[in-house]
């Protein structure tokens, strides 16, 4: 192989291999520091296949949330929606790159539909004329089949959705539905997004997900620190879930504890803008799992009154 070292040991697994310097037969080897440390890899060609990809891609909004279970894919369904509503003249595209639990096929109504290939790339399933949606569900047999897949296979995939998905010429809003934590997906996203030139703006920015929970405030915490690592600005903290409207008296109450002061008292003590809180409606969360477009059908509930609030602040931010 042409990137082993000529001094090398017989079982080199190579400078270009994700395992160098760090398997049993680079032991002694010269070169074992300088290998795992990542410095005589040469530069991943695929980065600018994703920014030749990217290049019309005006805004990139991370959608993100330490813990699972806090609403993020249903923010992000209604982020996406409200969007693509208030500016028919502009393009937005859904992104799910939760890899093992693609969640907007089912929340976007379009669990059966399929992606086709083109000379351009993959075409993405569009749910309305300006919002467009690509997902591993897509790909997959049954929405029952379990991807069961290592780091590197989930890189790969992120770096196909990236570069040979073909949203048009021209994308106002690209929202991308992360997985729970700071793992494989989000690095490889931000690897690929977010740009590493001193005061150059890649369009990319952050939303942070939480409930007023204790254990979901702490999760947020290690989120929040993830993007200021990657270099990944944060437009703000959305706490959801912050009450219960009753369907039927519409009395509000809160479900989860406050005893840390829920997301408004995060946003202080990590310096970020608090966006708002949204009150659970359980009849809007079942339409939204049925994959009801609830922008038209429950303009009056007041999940979506706070939701549009919210908008307005993400839209004056970025």
């Amino acid at each position: 192989m042409g990137d082993k070292p000529s001094d090398a040991p017989e079982h080199c697994p190579g400078t270009e291999s994700e395992n160098a310097g760090k398997v049993s037969a680079c032991a002694g080897c010269p070169n074992q520091n300088v290998c795992a440390s990542g410095a005589a890899r040469g530069p991943d060609p695929s980065v600018e296949l994703v920014r030749a990809r990217m290049s019309g891609v005006k805004k990139k909004l991370f959608v993100l949330s330490g813990k699972g279970g806090v609403g993020k894919s249903t923010f992000a369904n209604l982020l996406a929606r409200s969007l693509a509503a208030r500016s028919p003249d502009k393009n937005v595209a859904l992104l799910d790159i939760d890899i093992c639990g693609p969640s907007q096929p089912r929340m976007m109504g379009a669990l059966n539909e399929q992606v086709h290939q083109s000379g351009s790339g993959w075409c993405p399933v569009y749910v309305e004329e300006n919002l467009a949606l690509m997902s591993i569900g897509f790909l997959l047999g049954s929405p029952d089949d379990a991807v069961i897949w290592r780091g590197p296979k989930k890189n790969n995939m992120i770096k196909q959705f990236l570069s040979e998905v073909d949203w048009g010429d021209s994308l106002d809003y690209l929202i991308l539905d992360t997985p729970p934590g700071t793992s494989d997906e989000h690095l490889s996203a931000t690897s690929y997004l977010v740009s590493r030139t001193p005061g150059e703006d890649d369009g990319a920015r952050a939303i942070l997900i939480t409930t007023p929970a204790e254990v979901s405030i702490a999760d947020v915490r290690r989120e929040a620190t993830f993007c200021k690592r990657v270099g990944l600005k944060v437009v703000g903290v959305v706490e959801n879930m912050a009450t219960f409207v009753c369907p039927h008296c519409k009395v509000t109450s809160e479900i989860f504890p406050r005893d840390s002061g829920g997301g408004e008292k995060l946003s202080e003590e990590m310096e970020l803008p608090f966006l708002g809180s949204v009150p659970l409606d359980p009849i809007l969360a079942r339409a939204c799992d049925e994959g009801q477009d609830v922008l038209n059908t429950m303009a009056d509930s007041p999940t979506l009154l706070a939701i549009s609030s919210i908008v307005d602040r993400i839209l004056a931010a970025v």
